[in-house]
């Protein structure tokens, strides 16, 4: 091979499943290894052969540790994968909760669909097991912020701060073979002055430039916490319920620390919060063990042994039988529960038993990908199909946009100023067709640099 390539093989023209598949004369890697999520057509993608060779590839860098970003790598495991999987101590840690989580999900999805014969297939497969999670997390391999460590021979990679979720990073790759060339991928930039972990640090250069736009045609409101304490204290005076799908990693412990503000400025009544999710549970206490990634004032409370990701009237739901015991409560309360987009998870059997009821509340505190039944409950649906059932909706439906990790379009053009010179060509990934366009076209319109919308399936020189 003469030159180096870069494929995409997802997170183009879609906000999940990204893979960027880089090619040199010496090796191959993907930056990112993400399960597609969202609309059925997908969603299949993941059943589908790879269009490349799981066992043929040499390395894996991973940005972070969403689902999106890391779910499909037991499947790559599971297909013959058995080279580094190369990311920050914070994405290891994380890892090793989300992944075997993912598969545990897969496998009870399965038994479920089995036992309740509401699959078309038969019978009906995971999609990848526990088992291939821990055989994936076999594979990880740590580096920390700011170390330059080789991934095939002629290329080397560094991880600075992106600010997203915990161990979240930018990746730039160094690329000495065909020709020296930087290319950096921005993964999942997150914003500035946010409470719990550290602003997105700079990038100085690059040849070719990846850059996320799943906020790329918008900005984000003010007033989230208003918003917030407006939803939880009306849904209180009716003595209903509000129930939140909420991201494990991010998301939720963002939540929880709002609440407690709320809470200690008087500005929403102390009632009890439920936090339905093992996952978000080991991940909460996780982030405390990363004072590396965290934000001074977060930091300072770990240093005096107070990690303040606390409600004041919080409790901690593990098992099964404690999730079921949920639905005897009567509110006021506040369940948080996976997934963010009602994809399934816990959140399911809440939804399922509460939006028939008008008293309730379902809060919608992030990014709803069409085709997922969060998209379906923001658009207005009368019904939502769980477990094989048509559910009516009848609950409240509330948006809370201003808690989003994600950078708005004005945050994204923050962090390209960054950028010393124009890169050589810029990609915009990982955006439905809307919002990367509308990136495209302002990075044009600002900046003046040769960018445009990936493709899905194309390759493009990066030599």
């Amino acid at each position: 091979m003469s030159n180096a390539t870069l494929s995409f093989f997802g997170g183009a023209g879609t906000v999940t499943g990204s893979k960027y598949l880089v090619r040199t004369d010496r090796g191959q890697f993907l930056l990112d290894c993400g399960l597609f999520q969202g609309m059925k057509e997908l969603r299949l993608r993941n059943w589908a052969d790879p269009p490349f060779d799981p066992s043929a590839l040499d390395a894996v860098v991973l940005s972070h540790g969403h689902i999106d970003h890391c779910g499909y790598l037991p499947l790559l495991a599971k297909r013959g994968f058995r080279g580094p999987i190369y990311c920050t101590p914070g994405t290891a840690d994380l890892l090793s909760i989300v992944l075997p989580d993912s598969g545990r999900l897969q496998e009870e999805d399965a038994s479920r669909a089995n036992r309740h014969a509401y699959s078309k297939h038969h019978p009906a497969l995971a999609l990848y097991t526990s088992d291939d999670a821990e055989r994936a997390l076999g594979l990880v391999k740590l580096r920390s912020y700011g170390e330059l460590f080789n991934v095939v021979p002629g290329a080397s990679a560094l991880f600075r701060r992106a600010g997203h979720i915990l161990g979240s990073a930018t990746v730039e790759v160094q690329l000495k073979r065909p020709r020296p060339s930087r290319l950096v991928f921005s993964g999942d930039l997150g914003r500035w002055a946010r409470p719990i972990l550290r602003d997105p640090e700079l990038v100085s250069h690059a040849d070719t430039l990846l850059i996320e736009s799943t906020y790329g045609d918008r900005t984000h409101v003010a007033g989230a916490e208003e918003e917030l304490a407006r939803v939880i204290t009306e849904t209180a005076h009716r003595g209903g319920v509000v129930i939140v799908p909420a991201f494990a990693i991010g998301r939720t412990q963002e939540l929880i620390w709002t609440i407690r503000k709320l809470e200690d400025a008087g500005r929403v009544p102390l009632i009890s919060v439920y936090v339905d999710s093992p996952m978000a549970i080991d991940v909460t206490e996780t982030y405390c063990r990363h004072p590396e990634d965290l934000d001074k004032e977060l930091r300072e409370s770990i240093i005096e042994n107070r990690c303040s990701l606390a409600s004041k009237h919080y409790h901690l739901v593990r098992t099964s039988d404690e999730s079921k015991a949920l639905n005897r409560l009567q509110g006021p309360v506040v369940i948080i529960a996976g997934s963010g987009m009602a994809t399934g998870g816990r959140v399911l059997h809440h939804l399922k038993f509460r939006l028939p009821d008008h008293r309730n509340t379902v809060l919608l505190a992030g990014f709803q990908a069409a085709g997922t039944r969060g998209r379906a409950l923001l658009e207005g649906a009368p019904t939502v199909r769980i477990h094989g059932e048509d559910i009516p909706v009848r609950a409240r439906v509330e948006v809370v946009n201003g808690l989003s990790a994600h950078a708005d379009q004005n945050e994204i053009m923050r962090w390209l100023r960054g950028f010393k010179e124009p890169p050589r060509q810029t990609f915009v990934v990982h955006g439905e067709a809307a919002s990367s366009a509308a990136l495209a076209a302002t990075i044009k319109e600002q900046l003046g640099w040769n960018v445009s919308v990936a493709v899905d399936g194309a390759t493009v020189d990066v030599s």
